[in-house]
């Protein structure tokens, strides 16, 4: 199998994966491509392969068939001799630093502060100047509204908090895309719009994001595109206002019938 050129504003394209777990198969051929500053949400039911699809984009789920490439790298592969050839797992968690992702539990290190979670890994990971990170970090933290917690623990904070500290400390990575898997699901009511609105703010300045959610009135307000996925297939795709308003299939017009009402 060999890589043919991405256009230069595609971050993410994915090229016909497939996914099995045991006898389940979970992904049939699913394809997609996302452009430099687009953010496209994820619909589904639940087992329908949008978690799947997520884990795959970042190599924590290694595919059976297809491929990945984010910005000119075959996630989890390398080309050699026109026979891609899988990568050392050091490779891969290198290659993995240019796709962040949110997942929907915040997986913060509860030894460590707010300002210590958010640095850590660019001081870790990339060697770079403390100081500097530190630095960096505080004007993360501000930009999602917690700047009054740096010295603070995850414990003390609030689910929605702790989420917005998440997306702090993955955004500090500088990442090309960043991976939202359903970031707001764990969440009370109450705190799931302050999440939301530090994405939306994110959006506006053009972070490319894939965002797996349920949140209907986010992904209409906030997607370029909106992909409804179900059976582990893409079964619909394109602007929201097509895809929620006038869906062609008939089993996303089930799905959205069921959801919005």
């Amino acid at each position: 199998m060999t890589i043919s050129t991405v256009p230069p504003d595609t971050v993410v394209r994915v090229c016909g994966i497939h996914k099995r777990f045991g006898s389940q198969k979970v992904l049939s051929g699913v394809s997609l491509s996302v452009e430099r500053g687009e953010v496209v949400c994820v619909l589904g039911p639940s087992g329908s392969g949008k978690s799947t699809l997520l884990r795959c984009v970042n190599h924590l789920e290694r595919v059976d068939d297809g491929i990945v490439v984010v910005g000119d790298h075959t996630i989890g592969y390398e080309e050699s001799g026109g026979v891609l050839r899988e990568l050392s797992e050091r490779r891969v968690c290198e290659q993995r630093t240019s796709v962040g992702m949110v997942f929907q539990r915040f997986n913060l290190f509860s030894h460590m502060t707010v300002l210590e979670n958010v640095v850590e890994a660019p001081v870790r990971v990339h060697k770079r100047n403390r100081s500097v990170v530190e630095r960096e970090a505080v004007a993360l933290l501000r930009r999602v509204g917690l700047e009054q917690k740096t010295a603070a623990y995850p414990e003390q904070l609030s689910g929605g908090q702790q989420q917005r500290v998440a997306i702090a400390r993955t955004l500090a990575m500088q990442p090309e895309v960043v991976l939202f898997d359903e970031p707001t699901s764990a969440l009370d009511p109450e705190l799931v719009g302050e999440v939301l609105s530090v994405m939306r703010d994110l959006a506006t300045d053009g972070l490319t994001m894939i965002v797996v959610t349920h949140e209907i009135g986010f992904a209409r307000e906030v997607a370029d595109r909106v992909v409804f996925m179900d059976g582990g297939i893409v079964v619909e795709e394109g602007p929201p206002a097509e895809v929620l308003d006038r869906p062609r299939k008939e089993r996303t017009k089930a799905f959205l019938s069921h959801v919005l009402h």
